[in-house]
């Protein structure tokens, strides 16, 4: 559906100004140039700059027929990139027609196109890539998460209050696109199953959509934050090609946001690296009232990405038949991982106590992606729900002299409540819960206890041991940590009365995949007792 530029008297065709924008000596001429195009847009990289074109195009979702609405949303594509990616957006440029009939780049002579600036990035930077080489590990899944959550923290907040009718009509426009589909592109039956089971869902969230809604959780957001929309930018994961073209596809919950990234890990089978991003997103946003949707929103991207590929499929057709096979295929296994996300897993809750050094938050670590629904249980710490109640970032060291009160009796108990509230919330939720703490006094493994029989889930306990010399080593070597035990903090412990210990007994003297194996052990001997 593309037209002209028209812009008063002048008229002008894009192929012209891809052409020139296209030439080495529109830049200078000492660089090659490449082109990118999508369906909306064609990107011309060259040297360290690239040159986003607004492709004059009109869609039910998007408008870019006319010089003046590109030129508007261009400079909307640069004012809402600005808030993640402010060294990338440099900013709009104008292609000109000069006194003499030729194009110029930022001339003097009349604009007939506009184009956003910006900073060249290395395509092998672009996150699907570095996923795809294994080179997206943990401590760069948390930094992701902190620019997130930092992210959805100062966005701006909506001021509707009608969480659930804005998600149900876009529950509608999903589900009618991919019943368009449900003959030619899916297994019989899938489509349709899909289709009732997110609209269900969806209703029985209504209540706590409004909520979130009222709360302020709905803000604008990115929008479309998947892996191809977020780079390594100077050696920091960096989100940009936020959507600015529809208020309604980015002023949206935050877990509707974050559930595009987690969905996108799933759909790459990296549950490992979708845990740990959600667990970092919670340790710093505290937003664990999102869980309760998190399913629905997971589905809800699933089932959009699998009619978009459907779409882009027909649009290689038949130009490409080996590309478009492999999109329906995509389709069909996003519909799939939609239906997944949609049918019930068990819930269960799980403490991993021991003393300081024992290894606790390395097994809960280790055990969280294998346990419970996409995308893994949730992971709660006594060390950083105590950093929180402080307004800290977990790797903050509470020091005496800065929080005097931080490990008093009165703190401690602030903090077992709180994981115990969370615990109860993220349960209820659907999810399955791990709850890491040294759980020092019976009363404390009691009170875990009675959190799984309250909401009617299988609990394990499971107590780590090792020796003395080996929680000491584990201590020395911690870096940029949220425990703040010291050895004088473990020889404390070690004097103490723990009571009789009922939980499973773990060895953690070893390496991590054994005790890693041994608590899976456990875990599987509870299941047949319970």
């Amino acid at each position: 559906m593309a037209s002209n530029l028209t812009s008063g008297t002048v008229e002008i065709g894009q192929a012209e100004i891809i052409a020139f924008l296209c030439r080495p000596e529109t830049h200078g001429g000492h660089d090659a140039v490449q082109r990118m195009d999508t369906h909306i847009s064609t990107i011309i990289l060259v040297g360290a700059r690239a040159y986003k074109l607004k492709r004059a195009v009109r869609f039910d979702y998007l408008d870019y027929s006319t010089l003046e609405l590109r030129h508007r949303y261009c400079d909307a594509e640069v004012a809402i990139n600005r808030r993640t990616a402010p060294g990338i957006y440099d900013g709009v440029v104008a292609v000109t027609r000069e006194a003499d009939g030729s194009l110029a780049l930022g001339g003097k002579g009349r604009p007939v196109e506009y184009l956003v600036a910006m900073k060249r990035f290395d395509q092998e930077d672009v996150l699907d890539r570095v996923v795809a080489r294994g080179a997206l590990d943990d401590k760069l899944s948390r930094r992701l998460a902190d620019r997130i959550a930092a992210f959805h923290d100062k966005a701006e907040t909506g001021t509707a209050t009608d969480g659930a009718a804005s998600f149900a009509r876009m529950v509608a426009e999903n589900t009618n696109q991919v019943m368009l589909r449900s003959e030619d592109v899916f297994a019989s039956g899938d489509a349709q199953r899909f289709s009732e089971l997110l609209s269900a869902r969806a209703g029985r969230a209504g209540p706590l959509l409004d909520a979130r809604a009222r709360a302020g959780r709905v803000r604008r957001c990115h929008g479309d934050l998947h892996l191809r929309n977020i780079c390594l930018f100077e050696g920091e994961p960096t989100l940009f090609d936020a959507i600015d073209f529809d208020d309604r596809l980015n002023m949206i919950d935050v877990f509707y946001d974050l559930a595009f990234l987690l969905m996108d890990l799933e759909f790459r089978s990296r549950r490992d690296l979708a845990n740990s991003l959600l667990n970092r997103y919670l340790d710093r946003s505290g937003d664990y009232g999102g869980l309760g949707v998190l399913q629905l929103f997971m589905a809800c991207r699933a089932g959009i990405r699998a009619h978009i590929s459907a779409s882009a499929a027909d649009a290689n057709l038949p130009a490409s038949a080996d590309t478009a096979a492999g999109l329906y295929d995509d389709s069909r296994n996003y519909l799939k991982l939609g239906l997944e996300f949609l049918r019930p897993v068990p819930a269960r809750l799980v403490a991993v106590g021991g003393l300081s050094g024992v290894g606790k938050s390395v097994l809960a670590h280790g055990l969280s992606p294998k346990i419970g629904a996409a995308p893994g249980a949730v992971h709660l710490r006594s060390d950083v729900l105590r950093k929180r109640l402080h307004d800290q970032a977990p790797e903050t060291p509470l020091t005496p002299e800065a929080f005097p009160n931080a490990y008093g009796e009165d703190i401690s108990q602030m903090v077992h409540d709180e994981m115990r509230r969370h615990a109860a919330a993220a349960l209820d939720a659907g999810y399955s819960v791990i709850c890491d703490a040294t759980y020092m006094t019976g009363e404390q493994r009691r009170g875990m206890e009675q959190v799984g029989e309250a909401a009617g889930v299988p609990f394990t306990g499971l107590w780590l041991d090792a020796a003395e010399d080996k929680m000491t080593a584990r201590i020395r070597g911690r870096r940029n940590d949220a425990s703040d035990a010291d050895e004088t903090v473990l020889r404390s412990q070690l004097e103490a009365d723990l009571g009789r210990i009922d939980w499973h007994i773990i060895p953690a003297g070893g390496n991590a995949i054994e005790t890693l194996r041994a608590a899976q052990r456990a875990l599987d001997y509870s299941d047949a007792h319970c």
